[in-house]
């Protein structure tokens, strides 16, 4: 499967090799970081210097909590944030959605934009810094000033942002390793303020139980230090953005601020399924929203709260890229959907 292209990662990415490198190292040297001999100092030692590096790539001064990936750094946030009440953005993503069940939902207009006039007070208000499906960008600043206004906390998922553009100025921020280079199975929540989530005890400060994953946090301090130039990721989502317009197409959020990284892309009348299963055949992979309801039969919640019909919901795909993602890959993505397109036009 050599010959194969990969333009998913936003589902998840190749881990890079120095962090393979890293966690084959670590695991030689395997103790539990809690234990009090000599072998569980050293490996507390060790988790705590991939804390150090981990907050020091992604320039955050604060707080870092392990946890096992995005979805438990969000449980966690929203379950012991200590406010009376919850918020989310109706872009967030799937996990978010099922675990704030029940939360008052901010609506966002055709460009998926959050509407800030509409948050409510004392709230944790949970908006994500980049669409995973649109790769939309957020307005960091202005979602900072306003949630401070009402006396709430933002819960900022940064899941598909942290490692490529700088941090917002949130109270909560998701990360997760699996999305940037780094091991599944592990994420962090950073906090400003411990005070603000309430403890349970065990690790972590008390604020997450369970035996800690020291090769895969080195391995995710790894992954951040060593991820390659992307300025030329611009340039290649704008040849895809030209190519899909060219072969009858439309770019959703064409006029919002977009993370490079992520495309998302509509072709009228030829179902995402069709389109992913003749791309796969071609040797090409990529998805339709997010992977964690893509899955499902129902149409992307992201964009039916964009304004999008069910039907035409279902006839968009997403393609994600790396820093090692190439020009020929984009190149032979265009010439198989341009193809794909011509035919089933033509039907």
């Amino acid at each position: 499967m050599t010959d194969r292209i990969y333009l998913d990662h936003a589902a998840t990415t190749p881990v890079l090799p120095q962090a393979r490198a890293a966690m084959a190292e670590a695991l030689e040297r395997w103790a539990n970081p809690s234990s009090p001999h000599a072998e569980g100092r050293a490996a507390r030692a060790a988790l705590e210097e991939a804390r150090r590096r981990i907050k020091a790539a992604l320039g955050w001064p604060y707080e870092l909590i392990f946890t096992s990936g995005a979805t438990e750094a969000a449980a966690l946030a929203i379950s012991r944030a200590n406010l009376p009440k919850r918020a989310i953005s109706a872009v967030e993503h799937d996990s978010v959605r099922r675990i704030a069940s029940g939360a008052a939902v901010i609506g966002v207009g055709a460009g998926g934009m959050v509407n800030l006039d509409r948050l409510p007070e004392c709230a944790l208000v949970a908006i994500q810094t980049v669409n995973s499906e649109t790769g939309v960008i957020q307005p960091a600043d202005a979602i900072e000033r306003r949630i401070k206004e009402t006396g709430g906390l933002w819960l900022a998922d940064a899941a598909q942002s942290a490692g490529k553009i700088p941090l917002p100025d949130a109270d909560l921020i998701i990360v997760s390793a699996h999305k940037l280079g780094g091991p599944p199975g592990i994420g962090a929540l950073l906090i400003k303020d411990l005070s603000t989530i309430a403890p349970i005890g065990g690790q972590e400060q008390g604020y997450r139980g369970g035996t800690e994953n020291l090769p895969a946090a080195i391995g995710f301090a790894a992954a951040l230090e060593a991820r390659g130039l992307r300025a030329h990721l611009a340039d290649f989502r704008l040849r895809l953005d030209e190519g899909i317009r060219r072969g009858g197409g439309s770019i959703i959020a064409e006029r919002s601020r977009r993370l490079p990284e992520i495309a998302s892309y509509h072709l009228p009348g030829v179902p995402a399924a069709a389109q992913l299963i003749e791309l796969d055949m071609a040797g090409i992979s990529v998805s339709a929203g997010s992977a964690c309801s893509s899955g499902t039969l129902k149409p992307s919640e992201v964009l039916t709260a964009m304004g999008w019909r069910e039907e035409a919901a279902r006839e968009v795909i997403r393609v994600s890229l790396s820093p090692e993602t190439t020009l020929r890959e984009i190149e032979r993505f265009l010439e198989a959907w341009t193809k794909l397109s011509d035919r089933r036009r033509a039907a």
